[in-house]
């Protein structure tokens, strides 16, 4: 399908279009569900580093609609990946509830990854939501052995049983449910981030939330870090 004028312009930026085709289907939790997918080579143009997301081409009014979505467990052998969808009401969750092994769909890569910390840091302070969730758990299988300690954003009693990857020892999970379009989250963080923050100095964050939320949180990391451009890396990924 013609991907309309944004399109146009990711082809003028020199992105590059794959068509996916699913091959399971598993629901992690009643309102979300995971679509494993051949990629059609798609690894190969956007690399496995943590946090590497595609866009994905939806229909919704005859005109096409993207929505980007990171990537989880990317098999570069197999050339093959999942993609987590949130259930709520919308284009994308209802093509993904009704997925099927042998479905299509068009993705387009373009952008850059997340560049890895350098120095590696001692300790990671992750923050995001279920919509970052993917991208959370890269981050924490890239860094299995370094001390993190992660605030998770959920919206309901299912959201429990969302498969965070923190591992015994190292890690450190503090669910914190949605109250106050994301104000909980944003005071949970600054009441406990001095308990948990050990060497400013050796600390990265990572924040993904909806875009107010963000935004709070990265200007009070950034004002609790020495070096806040090298050390906070922050991203709205939905509007509230």
């Amino acid at each position: 399908m013609g991907h309309g004028w944004e399109g146009a312009v990711l082809r003028l930026l020199r992105a590059k279009d794959f068509a996916l085709t699913v091959t399971a289907s598993e629901r992690l939790t009643p309102d979300y569900v995971r679509l494993r997918v051949t990629g059609g080579g798609l690894l190969d143009a956007s690399g496995t580093l943590p946090t590497t997301w595609v866009r994905l081409w939806f229909r919704r009014g005859g005109r096409p609609h993207q929505r980007a979505y990171t990537l989880v467990d990317p098999d570069p052998a197999s050339g093959t990946f999942s993609l987590d969808f949130a259930l709520h009401a919308g284009t994308a969750a209802d093509w993904a509830r009704a997925a099927r092994p042998g479905d299509t769909i068009e993705a387009t890569v373009h952008g850059a990854p997340l560049t890895p910390p350098q120095p590696e840091p001692a300790q990671l302070l992750l923050i995001g939501d279920t919509a970052a969730l993917p991208a959370l758990n890269s981050l924490l299988d890239a860094h299995p052995d370094t001390p993190a300690t992660v605030w998770f954003e959920t919206r309901g009693p299912g959201d429990a049983d969302l498969p965070v990857r923190v591992r015994p020892g190292p890690h450190t999970l503090l669910r914190v449910p949605r109250e106050r379009a994301g104000a909980r989250l944003v005071e949970e963080v600054r009441a406990t981030l001095p308990r948990y923050l050990g060497a400013p100095a050796d600390a990265w964050a990572w924040i993904a939330c909806d875009t107010s939320t963000t935004r709070a949180l990265a200007t009070h990391l950034r004002a609790a870090l020495p070096a806040p451009r090298r050390q906070v890396r922050a991203q709205g990924y939905w509007r509230p």
